[in-house]
């Protein structure tokens, strides 16, 4: 059990979502197992009697994610606030946040929602199973609250302060993308041997999270041998692929489909449009920032153009479209594929990116990057230039 808790201690760590010391992760089998001895595992056990729950997790977000946080909870109106990017309006609706550490406060937002922020603190989540549940919130709630604060910086640009601060933090994180991704080797196709499919999927799902162009499991990966497609099942981490990849036959002979990605529909049409060999869908933090400011705001389809945006709209020649999982009217399935005939990219409104490679991964892993890269720069060049009109 202690090894368990030591792992998803370790991925906290390696995400540059805790700093050492900071995270406390509890488990409940036969007995409570802690990471670490700590005052406040007998509140968090009496959270364990309150809830139905396998796991908890209680750690202090690193930076620049606190100072993001503290910020939105002296913003929160009626006790949480709401981002609006894919990931919260799917598993979140709104984050909760609290002034004080103490059990009322905990279970009563655990009871509604999956997390609550205690400002000063860190982020209480849990796990009705593993502790993998509560790696997955905790990583989540840091992107959600890191996308709606750069955001709500573009739409209400008014605090020099958080300015300065957003513009420190988006070229930080551009020197790191810049430097990690240069770094990044991955095999060349066309790939034909199934254990060179399976090895090439499971390396560059590692080297996306390795950039941080995706946080926790939210991204997927496939590749199409021209019959069928490899692809990370639902809820697999794209560091740890090896063993999570199902093999689909385009004729759809076989079932391994219910287990894979939710997003497979959408894969298997855009190999179907494009005659590509390689998917790489991430969550970029920019990318998903800046496909969210639309200048054509307010419209009669705000609130819902998530799904059903009619405009044409770019991020220089980067498509943004809607779009929702699964195969529906609005699925991804409809959205993606046309626009990828003539694109080798796109992004999702507020979900993320969708990249291919005619050959392999290494160059769906350089469209992902780039596209990244430009967004970032977009965004410190549009705070830079809204600074400038003012002046």
């Amino acid at each position: 059990m202690i090894r368990l808790l030591q792992k998803f201690e370790q991925k906290l760590l390696r995400h540059g979502l805790c700093e050492d010391g900071t995270i406390l992760l509890g488990l409940l089998d036969d007995k409570f197992y802690w990471n670490k001895i700590d005052t406040n595992t007998s509140l968090l056990e009496k959270v364990f009697e309150e809830l139905n729950i396998a796991s908890i997790l209680f750690a202090k977000p690193a930076e620049p994610y606190f100072t993001i946080l503290n910020s939105l909870a002296d913003e929160a109106t009626n006790g949480f606030f709401v981002p609006q990017d894919s990931e919260t309006r799917t598993f979140f609706h709104d984050i909760p946040v609290a002034e004080t550490l103490d059990l009322k406060n905990i279970v009563g937002a655990l009871k509604r929602r999956r997390s609550i922020f205690i400002k000063n603190n860190g982020i209480v989540t849990y796990g009705t199973i593993s502790p993998e549940q509560a790696f997955v919130v905790y990583s989540s709630v840091c992107f959600s609250s890191y996308v709606k604060f750069f955001s709500d910086i573009l739409s209400n640009p008014t605090n020099w302060q958080k300015k300065e601060f957003a513009i420190n933090e988006a070229t930080r994180y551009l020197n790191f993308l810049t430097t990690c991704t240069r770094n990044v080797k991955l095999q060349k196709g066309p790939l034909h041997a199934r254990s060179d499919i399976l090895s090439a999927i499971v390396d560059a799902g590692k080297a996306t999270v390795q950039c941080r162009l995706v946080d926790s499991y939210f991204g997927n990966i496939s590749y199409f041998d021209g019959t069928s497609i490899y692809i990370s099942q639902t809820a697999s981490s794209l560091d740890e692929l090896t063993g999570c990849i199902d093999e689909c036959p385009i004729d759809g002979s076989s079932c391994t489909g219910i287990t894979a990605s939710s997003e497979f529909t959408a894969h298997r049409e855009i190999f179907l449009h494009t005659q590509r060999r390689a998917v790489l869908h991430g969550h970029p933090k920019f990318s998903v920032i800046m496909s969210m400011q639309c200048p054509l705001r307010p419209c009669e389809l705000e609130g819902d153009c998530h799904r059903r945006c009619p405009h044409k709209r770019f991020i220089e020649n980067v498509p943004i479209v809607p779009g929702e999982i699964g195969t529906g009217k609005y699925g991804l399935c409809q959205t993606l594929p046309p626009v990828l005939k003539n694109s080798h990219g796109a992004i999702v409104y507020g979900h993320g990116v969708f990249t291919t490679g005619e050959n392999d991964f290494a160059d769906a892993f350089k469209q992902l990057a780039d596209i990244e890269i430009m967004c970032v720069q977009r965004y410190i060049e549009t705070i830079k230039a809204n600074d400038s009109q003012k002046s």
